[in-house]
This record gives C-alpha cells, sequence and structure tokens, in this order.
C-alpha cells in the first residue's frame, strides 16, 4: 500500500505543479469558453485575487504532495478545490470529468491512508494531553 501512495500522491502533486505553473506564468491561451462556463470563468477571474491564490495553494499542496512533507495537512487544504474542480466539471463542462474523478479517488485514498492522523479531528471531546 505503500507504494501506491507514494505513486497516486506524486501523481496528484505533479498534476497540481503543472496546472499551477501554466496559470501564474501564461504558459498557455485561455480556451474560449461559451454559456456558464464563461460566466463561471469570468467571475473568477475578474476578482482580481482568486485565481492567482488558488493556484498558489494548489502549487504548494503540490510540492507538499511531491516532497511527502505535510501529506495529511495538504489533503486537507486542497480537498475544497477537489470538490470544485469536480463540481464544475460534473455540472458545468464534462470535457474534464475524468480527470476530476482521479482527484476525488486520489485525495480519499491519501486521506484513507493517513486516517490516524485526523483522529483526533473527530473526537467531540478531544484528548489535548500527550
Amino acid at each position: 500500500m505503500k507504494i501506491a501512495m507514494v505513486i497516486v500522491r506524486t501523481l496528484m502533486g505533479l498534476l497540481f505543479i503543472f496546472a499551477a505553473i501554466v496559470v501564474l506564468f501564461k504558459l498557455a491561451p485561455v480556451p474560449e469558453l461559451t454559456g456558464v462556463a464563461k460566466t463561471f470563468n469570468d467571475g473568477i477571474f475578474a476578482v482580481g485575487y482568486f485565481v492567482p491564490m488558488l493556484k498558489i495553494v494548489e502549487l504548494t499542496c503540490g510540492i507538499l504532495f511531491v516532497t511527502g512533507r505535510f501529506v495529511p495537512l495538504a489533503t486537507i487544504l486542497i480537498a475544497p478545490i477537489i470538490v470544485n474542480i469536480f463540481a464544475y466539471h460534473a455540472f458545468i463542462d464534462r470535457s474534464g470529468l475524468p480527470v476530476a474523478i482521479f482527484l476525488v479517488a486520489a485525495n480519499i485514498f491519501v486521506a484513507f491512508y493517513y486516517r490516524i492522523v485526523y483522529r483526533e479531528l473527530f473526537r467531540s471531546n478531544p484528548n489535548l494531553t500527550r
């Protein structure tokens, strides 16, 4: 299971690093969108701060996944982003749905692997003494 964990978190990390670098450094043109996808994209880019912040979080989490450092933290930080990626591709633009499904499955797999780390987060009366 450890080898599978390394492979899955590395693939997920490389995907986020690549996606973040492409957007942050404008290495590829933004594809022409129509309808709801265009409205959604125009909205998040119009805010100004949102896309750079999102991509910096993706880049940071990608680096953490690839290096194997703070993986449980990266899993929590990237979870809402993955949920949004999945929702976007499930309801607005189905072209990226296979990648979105991979990200959901990979993040669940990584979280399951580190499940013992999250145990205290789900206790109603956490043990704060060690």
